[in-house]
Formats: C-alpha cells, structure tokens, sequence
C-alpha cells in the first residue's frame, strides 16, 4: 500500500520541496509519529541533556554533538564477540588464519589481537593521528557520530593504530565496532565491524632472505611518485607491497577458497601509499572486500618506530559475512529471532554456511513529501530521523522526486 502525506500545507516562493519513499513494516503509531518529528530542524533531531552517557562514562555535549539514542544504544552490543554469531565467526576465522600462518620467534603466534577496544575515541585518534587533513571529507559532522568537539564513536579501526605501534607492537589485528552516518538499504548500517592488520619490518627482517639484500636500505631522500613515498627505496617498498599482497590473498584463499580470481585496483587514502583495493570475483561479479597499503612513513614515525616500514589493511566483517554466508540484508546481523542465529550455531568456525530466509512478509510503502531549508539540509541527518523514530523497520529510503518553486 502507497500513502502520501504532504506535511507542509503553505507554499514558501523560493523553496524546494523532496519526496521520499519509505519502504518497510509502519504501523499507524509510527505515522503519526513521524508527522509530529519531521517539522523539526534536521540538525536538532533529537532533544538532548547537556551531557551524554557512554559505557559508563558521561561526556559533555556541544554544539558539535550529533549522536542520537538510537545509536547509543548500540554501543557495547559487541557482535564480533557473540560466540555464533555469524561475525564472530568471520572473525575468528581471519584469527585462526593469521595464528597457524605466521609464527614468531618463539613459537607464538606472531600477531596480537585486540578485539574489545571501547569505540569511544578522540578526534585526534580518529583523523589526527592518521594524517587526515583538517579540511578532508571523512571529517564531515554528516557522515560522522561525534559525541562533542573532542570525542567521537570511531568510524574505522584505524584510530588505534598510532596507540599500538607507539606501545611497542609491530604486527597486529584490531577488531571491532565502526560508527558512520549513512544511507538507508539492505548493504548500509550506520555501526558495522571492521577488521584491520598492520605488520612493521626492520631492515634486517625485510631483507634478511632476499639475495644481494645486505647492500639494501629502507630510506633514501628521493622523490614522491605513484609507486613510493618520497623517503622509501624502491626495494623496500616492492617487498613491503609483495609481503601485504600476498598475505591478503592467502587469507582469501582461506576464506573463499584457492580457485579465487583476484584482483588489486589502485586508490587512495591519507594514511597509505602507494594504497590498493582488492577485489574478488565470486560467483561471476567483481566485489570489492579490503582496502590497503604502504603506511605513510610519517606516522610510522611519529609513533616511534622511525626505524621500520610497513603495511595496513582494513576490512568490513559485515562485507565478508554477507558474501561467504549468503546474508542478504546487513539489517539482520542485529536479529535477535533465533530463526536467524540458531542457523550460526556450527560446531566448527570453518563450517559452511548458507543462510535461509526465514520471512515472507511482503514490504508497506509509504511516500511523503516536506519543504526543505536548502542551507541547512544535511541528507545524513534526515536518514537519522527516521532511524530513530522508525529504527529498523525501515528497510529502505530513495528520494522519488524534487521540486523546485519557480518563484
């Protein structure tokens, strides 16, 4: 069934108004609901106390502060760590890939993992210490959840990597909960869960097996290009990217198994360079699942180990699950229907899975049409009214029409 509201009765000359369609399970109760909530300035969505409870921990609120309950209340649910659940799953198979494949010196596992960091970090965790530029994108109020000026919920794992590697660590796994403002359909949620590697190689460990390697050296003072960073020689950094490739590709060969077809595509981020993407070709679509790189050799250095090069990779558990298990709707992995986890519930991590829809139920679609002030209006913050008032019944939001008053 398709209803219109048109919520705004007066025409304002020189404004413009959207049409929305919503797609889900709404009741009536979340109709009226939503009449009442959406006159409300998209910025101030969500009337708030001057101070905010996280984990235990209050923070002052700002003029910066743009989280909402909503996604407060999703803090600490941790599905990384639900044994059976379908990401710890994905997770403890890149764990238990990385233990049996690459062993240290004395016969441990050569990388640590951390997997229960609190999502709660400064700016400077998440962009400073990463050299993200003041003025780049990713720092944007509307595609981020800041709790005030200074603190914000993490939107990657690589806030923690600076901490790690000033601690001394050089070969390590994060894993856990990232917070990011987003659209609405079944392959966006504002939380998902990444996973991020990072491995650092002294000169001798880089060019110890390598012939002729004694006569190399990892820095020069040479020229930035596509391929190095100005202070890295090309030798390192060919071993370095040999050394991240082939290490990613063996674990999705574990993963998705060793027929896979692979391939890199070159990219950009602040942090890495020279930065690739890989994509898989599985079930005959190229699908991209991790980014990475050479780390920038400037926050190497800043974190202390000025004397090591190494690389970095970031994944989304959510990507890989949805891809291995067949899960067509990100919305799921927060299901608490036990026709849902009960089909995760294998006496083995590396069992395979292919997941069984459970409903039949067919969608409710509704449209609405409202005035929007063109100098305030943030598309982000619209898609967080409606997950606070409508949560997760909403299945999808598309922008069905615009106009604009001629006068």
């Amino acid at each position: 069934m398709a209803v219109s509201r048109n919520l705004i009765q007066k025409m304002p000359y020189g404004k413009m108004v959207s049409r929305w369609r919503l797609q889900g399970i709404i009741t009536s109760s979340f109709s009226h609901m939503w009449c009442r909530s959406i006159v409300s300035d998209f910025s101030a969505s969500i009337s708030t106390p001057n101070t905010m409870e996280v984990l235990g921990k209050s923070y002052v609120l700002d003029d910066f502060s743009n989280t909402t309950k909503k996604i407060i209340s999703k803090v600490g649910k941790n599905l990384h760590n639900q044994r059976h659940h379908p990401l710890w799953l994905i997770k403890e198979r890149v764990k238990d890939h990385f233990y049996k494949q690459y062993i240290g010196r004395f016969g441990t596992p050569l990388f640590s993992v951390y997997d229960d960091f609190p999502p709660v970090v400064t700016v400077e965790q998440n962009f400073d210490s990463l050299l993200i530029p003041k003025d780049h994108p990713s720092r944007l109020k509307g595609d981020n959840y800041y709790i005030n000026r200074f603190h914000m919920l993490r939107s990657h794992t690589s806030a923690h990597q600076w901490d790690l590697i000033h601690s001394g660590l050089d070969a390590f796994l994060v894993a856990g909960d990232v917070y990011r403002c987003d659209q609405i359909d079944k392959t966006h949620y504002p939380v998902f869960h990444q996973l991020e590697g990072v491995r650092l190689f002294s000169d001798h460990e880089l060019f110890n097996n390598v012939r002729g390697g004694e006569g190399f050296c990892l820095f020069e003072q040479g020229l930035r290009t596509s391929q190095k960073q100005e202070i890295h020689t090309m030798e390192a950094v060919k071993l370095v990217e040999h050394s991240l490739k082939r290490t990613l590709t063996k674990l999705v060969a574990h993963l998705f198994g060793d027929e896979l077809e692979i391939r890199w595509v070159d990219c950009y981020f602040p942090f890495t360079h020279p930065s690739f993407e890989m994509e898989i070709n599985y079930q005959g679509k190229w699908l991209e699942v991790l980014g990475c790189g050479v780390m920038e050799q400037q926050l190497v250095n800043s974190a202390g180990a000025e004397n090591k090069i190494g690389w970095a990779f970031g994944l989304g558990l959510e990507r890989l699950a949805m891809i291995l298990y067949g899960i067509p709707d990100i919305r799921l992995f927060w299901s608490k229907d036990e026709r849902f986890l009960k089909q995760f519930e294998v006496p083995h991590i590396d069992q395979k899975i292919e997941f069984q829809p459970f409903s039949k139920c067919p969608p409710v679609i509704n449209d609405i049409s409202f005035w929007i002030p063109s100098e305030k209006y943030c598309e982000n913050a619209f898609y967080e009214i409606i997950r606070t008032i409508g949560g997760d019944l909403i299945e999808n939001v598309d922008l069905i029409d615009v106009y604009v008053h001629p006068k």
